[in-house]
């Protein structure tokens, strides 16, 4: 008896034992499967780091760290409605390849990234990790509808931001905690000295561009605008010169199809018609027809520019219903100016008004312009709200893509995001104030600011390059613009463009031979590109290297003067003439605008040289390698 009792206790001990384990299994499974709801994605390199955390499926958020300091703390993730969410699985993957543009800020771009896919069942949040920051984006089952975007940017501290401002000066510095309503992007942040960041989106395919808001008192920043499919993009850098020289937007969009040919893409220098009209010289007053565009022609082809652009009325008045934008106005002068510019390697572009681009079949009229010989098409004054000008913006450029045409887009338009990956011929647009129109809100500071945060967006025209700064004679805007000629001349190299339109007649150039030659020396597509230096709303200098292998720097500063250190580091090995053009003593944006010094100087990569930038002022170097 005693023997059965003590077997049965066994029995009942090995049972217990087996529920202990047993459960003990199940609270351990329970506990791996909420660990698995925490995961983190490293950049390449290793010193960027964003964390997930989806352990509460219904409150998704992500953090985000740099060389071991958090600068966005848990901000949501999310689309609202679509809470029937649940963990499926996440998968990783690492892709280390080159992108090779047809043109842009260099030839070669290291595309390298890491990437994290989790599948909450509803949807799909993507995520990338770059050496230069990361992305993240939302994908949906086929025939499902966005709802709310919960995106949050929750940063860690009172952080000084810069906001997009239309054609108005940049919202800022502003610190975090003083906005108080909806900001546009870029927003360009600087957390410490060696700490920048930049929110924007890339490969916005469909719905409303990104709109930022917060509220005062808060460091959180939601996105007020409808959800879509873009990159919600946070760039990195440890000076803003990273953020500037940084190819993340565009590596977020797609390449080009494959049966598309953009061979016919060039980028290059354009002449423009608008700024002309009304100078007198040698008895000649410059107007907007064929014999001032002869002469503009002839003047390009002599300095080695690529285009004359064309701009509006000479298809009739351009808001006029009645301007048929292919058989009013000019169109027999216009027929002429391509024929003739044909015969000296130049490129007409023609401006359209949304007027016309709407009353007229746009499909057959950029055909028509095609079928002429135009280069491009600049395109003016577009109609509706950002979503409807994304929709049509992209119908055009996919147009003039098929009718090998480049495009240009002023007037308010959509911001750029990555299409100059996506659509080549995409070459530029006016987002920011251009100088010539936008002289009465602009100042010096401008320009030094906006490069910092328009410019990340993508390539901007701001119609810089002006040689008579008083624009004295001229029918539109005959006003003083605020810069030197050194200056204005150093603004066409810093802004990054596919297309560079300088406004002046050829007679004020040829004044001055040294700043001329730094035009003609603007060869595109560029071989590199690299910020030297700069301060956000400071200065910058920039480097790049024109298509035939010469070097050159633009150096730009706010309504302060200063003496700036250029070393020539970027050089290869080998002995380079710098020809170093700067500021006079007595130049001042306000007074003596015009004046410059110019010398010449044997330099190596291990020269520094220093120039001396008049308040809005600046300074050029043209670096030619010699045997």
């Amino acid at each position: 008896m005693t023997i059965i009792i003590i077997m049965n206790k066994i029995k009942h001990l090995k049972l217990n034992c087996l529920a202990i384990a047993f459960f003990a299994f199940s609270v351990n499974a329970v506990f791996a499967q909420i660990a698995r709801r925490a995961e983190t994605l490293k950049s390449p390199d290793g010193k960027l780091l964003i964390s997930f955390n989806f352990s509460d499926l219904k409150h998704v958020s992500y953090a985000f760290t740099a060389y071991g300091k958090t600068l966005i703390g848990p901000s949501a993730l999310g689309l609202d409605s679509l809470n029937q969410i649940g963990f499926i699985q996440a998968s990783h993957r690492s892709v280390n390849t080159v992108w090779k543009p047809i043109w842009g800020k260099r030839t070669i771009v290291p595309d390298q990234f890491n990437e994290i896919t989790i599948d909450l069942k509803a949807y799909k949040i993507v995520a990338r990790a770059y050496n230069n920051g990361f992305a993240i984006k939302y994908q949906l089952p086929a025939g499902s509808r966005r709802s709310r975007d919960l995106t949050q940017f929750n940063f860690s501290g009172d952080y000084t931001a810069w906001f997009y401002n239309g054609e108005l000066h940049n919202i800022g510095p502003e610190k975090l905690t003083e906005v108080d309503g909806k900001r546009l992007p870029v927003m360009t942040v600087k957390a410490d000295d060696h700490d920048y960041m930049a929110i924007h989106e890339a490969d916005l395919e469909q719905g409303e561009p990104l709109i930022l808001e917060s509220k005062k008192g808060s460091k959180n920043f939601t996105i007020a605008s409808k959800a879509n499919a873009a990159w919600r993009v946070v760039m990195y850098g440890r000076t803003p010169g990273e953020l500037v020289d940084s190819h993340m937007i565009e590596l977020l969009s797609p390449p080009p199809a494959k049966n598309i040919d953009f061979s016919w893409v060039k980028p290059g220098v354009a002449v423009w018609d608008w700024r002309i009209n009304g100078a007198k010289v040698d008895n000649f007053e410059y107007k907007m027809s064929l014999p001032s565009w002869k002469r503009m022609v002839d003047f390009a082809a002599q300095s080695s520019m690529r285009y004359l652009m064309l701009d509006a009325d000479w298809y009739g008045p351009e808001f006029a219903e009645g301007s048929d934008p292919v058989k009013g106005g000019k169109v027999a002068q216009v027929h002429e100016i391509i024929t003739y510019a044909k015969t000296k390697g130049i490129g007409i572009w023609l401006y359209i008004n949304d007027v016309g681009g709407r009353k007229y079949p746009i499909e057959q009229t950029l055909k028509q312009y095609s079928d002429w010989g135009a280069a491009g098409i600049k395109y003016g004054f577009m109609i509706g709200d950002p979503e409807d000008k994304n929709i049509r913006t992209r119908l055009i450029t996919e147009l003039c893509a098929k009718y090998h045409l480049l495009c240009d887009f002023h007037d308010g338009p959509v911001h750029p995001y990555g299409q100059m990956r996506t659509w080549p011929n995409a070459l530029t647009r006016e987002y920011g104030p251009a100088q010539l129109d936008a002289h009465r809100v602009v100042a010096p500071k401008t320009f030094v600011t906006e490069v910092f945060v328009n410019m990340l967006a993508g390539p901007i025209d701001m119609n810089n390059g002006l040689a008579d700064l008083t624009q004295a004679g001229r029918v539109d805007e005959p006003s003083p613009v605020p810069s030197t000629l050194v200056g204005e001349a150093a603004r066409t190299l810093i802004m990054f463009s596919g297309v560079t339109v300088i406004p002046d007649i050829p007679e004020n150039y040829k004044k001055h031979p040294e700043i001329l030659e730094f035009y003609a020396s603007e060869k595109m597509p560029w071989r590199e590109s690299k910020t030297i230096s700069g301060v956000i709303g400071e200065y910058i200098s920039m480097a790049r290297q024109s298509a035939d292998g010469t070097w050159l720097v633009g150096a730009a500063t706010n309504e302060e003067p200063r003496d700036l250190e250029i070393p020539l580091s970027f050089l290869s090995k080998g002995n380079y003439r710098a020809t170093v053009i700067q500021d006079s003593k007595d130049s001042d944006y306000r007074t003596h605008k015009e004046g410059y010094t110019s010398k010449e100087l044997n330099v190596t990569s291990g020269t520094k040289v220093r120039v001396k930038l008049a308040p809005g002022g600046g300074a050029c170097i043209i670096l030619k390698k010699t045997n």
